[in-house]
């Protein structure tokens, strides 16, 4: 049975995750840590996140469900099944806090200078090996750092597509992506009793604010939704780079 607190931070931050997910179509990862890194234990956590993301994108997926076209996503998501992998075997290998703070340094000094400035021209080039190449890079940093957001939210804005063309992709790459995760989870033991509870709690609220934020989503123009995407991935990167300096002080 969960504690007042425990419950209230775990139904909060499923609201406020459930929201912006909803709303800007990732980041639910991002939020939800916000309420639980320093309640939950790490073994629940992940697959919370997981399962939060998972059904807030499909439950909201409806809203771009006329831009979902295999052949322009396809490629992403085979990447990031080549991807993921690939980000795990190097795991060992790899100093997660420093791979996390170059992650945020990259995400705050792009997504800064894209929002100071305007009419920058579209990556045209590549196709779909490109978009492939790109799924993979998103599969890797999923692998090391659960971070498969970023690389396909950044690319598709260069590539220039629309709000809802853009969110079709990206969607549809979560919803892959996380589901490979979850298998893994349940194959590896990690989804036990406790955290089944946790979801009961979770779900609710992630589900009903995601269903808020979509509601908002198809209001945006696609130059509101471009800033939306842009200020989350900063923020991304600041909570990178904040909570990695702060976890390696610490250890030092």
């Amino acid at each position: 049975m969960l504690s007042a607190d425990v419950a209230l931070l775990v139904i909060g931050g499923s609201a406020v995750a459930g929201f912006v997910s909803g709303l800007a179509g990732f980041a639910f990862g991002l939020v939800a840590m916000v309420f639980w890194a320093w309640t939950l234990p790490p073994q629940a956590i992940g697959p919370m996140l997981g399962v939060g993301s998972l059904v807030g994108q499909a439950l909201t997926v409806h809203t771009v469900r006329a831009q979902i076209r295999p052949k322009l996503i396809g490629p992403f998501i085979a990447g990031g099944f080549i991807g993921v992998p690939i980000g795990a075997a190097l795991l060992p290998i790899i100093d997660p806090e420093g791979f996390r703070i170059g992650v945020g340094v990259l995400l705050i000094v792009y997504c800064g200078l894209m929002l100071a400035a305007k009419n920058l021209p579209a990556v045209t080039i590549g196709g779909a090996w490109a978009d492939g190449g790109i799924g993979v890079i998103g599969g890797v940093l999923g692998g090391i750092a659960g971070l498969v957001g970023p690389a396909p939210t950044v690319w598709c804005m260069l590539r220039g597509h629309s709000k809802d063309t853009q969110r079709a992709i990206c969607q549809s790459f979560f919803i892959a992506m996380q589901s490979l995760t979850l298998v893994t989870y349940a194959l590896t033991g990690l989804i036990g009793r406790q955290t089944l509870v946790l979801f009961a709690w979770m779900l609710p609220s992630s589900l009903l604010f995601a269903w808020l934020g979509s509601r908002l989503y198809v209001r945006l123009s696609d130059t509101a939704f471009r800033r939306v995407l842009l200020m989350l991935l900063f923020a991304s990167g600041v909570a990178l780079l904040g909570s990695s300096l702060a976890h390696a002080l610490h250890t030092h």
